[in-house]
């Protein structure tokens, strides 16, 4: 996967068409009236997402990016799909990093709903990410367990990807995870084979941490639009430091993953380009590779 590239222009003329800007979230997201995930988002069975090298991407910058799909958070998506994803694709490239490639994850909560993981694949096309994007099913659930399950970010990038960059150029990932509520704190084995179909240990969150923090820089964007989500942070950066990101505008999420994704890269030198270089090329017309 990733071997695509990603061009703005017929990502928006396609936008146009399809009606992203103004159709409502279940005209776009087709699963939710399905009500189920969609069969090639079903983790159960995947042994790994690769994010590999090729010639279109010499140098893959891998990006996690798990989007809390429970009631509260279900509208990120949507946002994204609008505008959002161009933006932050366009963001990094520009920023000076152009082999993005980025694996969406649907969270929920493993402890009541129906599909708690759902799992995309990394992509650098522009098509291939809407079509991952919007095969994601909104499940709206969740629960009054005071927690969601962002460990399970932790626990499929820490087993189940590989990824060039670490295993060439000893370069970590970027993983980030999207909420507002406290993170679940233990994952039972038997969780984890009925999402899986394997599961044999039984992980507490600060091991998953630790155990995707190995080959992934972890972050977490924290979205204080209620005073629950404001009482989450608080543990969130505890946890995290400053790798918790509170916003308070959704919209800011692609401004804040390009941001972290491009300050990175700039100062480690690996994967960029001259920043003049990629904006030369024109937003308007850009095929990003």
């Amino acid at each position: 996967m990733g071997g695509t590239r990603y061009d703005f222009g017929a990502r928006e003329s396609r936008a146009k068409k399809v009606g992203y800007a103004s159709k409502s979230a279940s005209e776009i997201f087709t699963q939710n009236a399905l009500r189920m995930a969609h069969e090639s988002m079903n983790p159960n069975g995947v042994i790994f997402r690769e994010a590999r090298d090729s010639d279109v991407h010499p140098n893959t910058v891998p990006i996690i990016l798990g989007l809390d799909v429970t009631g509260s958070m279900g509208h990120i998506p949507h946002e994204l799909i609008k505008d959002g994803l161009p933006k932050l694709m366009g963001g990094i490239i520009q920023g000076g990093v152009p082999d993005p490639a980025l694996l969406f994850l649907g969270i929920g909560d493993h402890e009541c709903d129906r599909y708690p993981l759902q799992v995309g694949q990394f992509e650098s096309g522009d098509e291939e990410l809407d079509m991952w994007l919007t095969r994601t099913y909104i499940e709206g659930g969740g629960g009054g367990n005071a927690g969601e399950s962002y460990l399970l970010a932790w626990y499929f990038a820490a087993f189940h990807t590989k990824i060039d960059a670490f295993e060439k150029r000893g370069q970590k990932g970027l993983l980030f995870t999207v909420g507002d509520e406290p993170g679940l704190k233990t994952l039972p084995a038997s969780a984890i084979k009925e999402i899986m179909g394997q599961g044999q240990q039984t992980y507490t969150h600060l091991e998953l941490l630790a155990e995707a923090q190995k080959k992934y820089d972890v972050y977490h964007i924290s979205v204080l639009h209620s005073g629950q989500a404001i009482n989450a942070d608080v543990e969130w950066k505890q946890l995290l430091g400053q790798n918790c990101l509170s916003i308070e505008d959704h919209r800011e999420i692609p401004n804040v993953i390009k941001k972290i994704i491009c300050d990175k890269h700039k100062s480690s030198g690996l994967g960029t380009i001259p920043v003049s270089d990629a904006t030369n090329t024109g937003l308007d017309n850009i095929e990003m590779l």
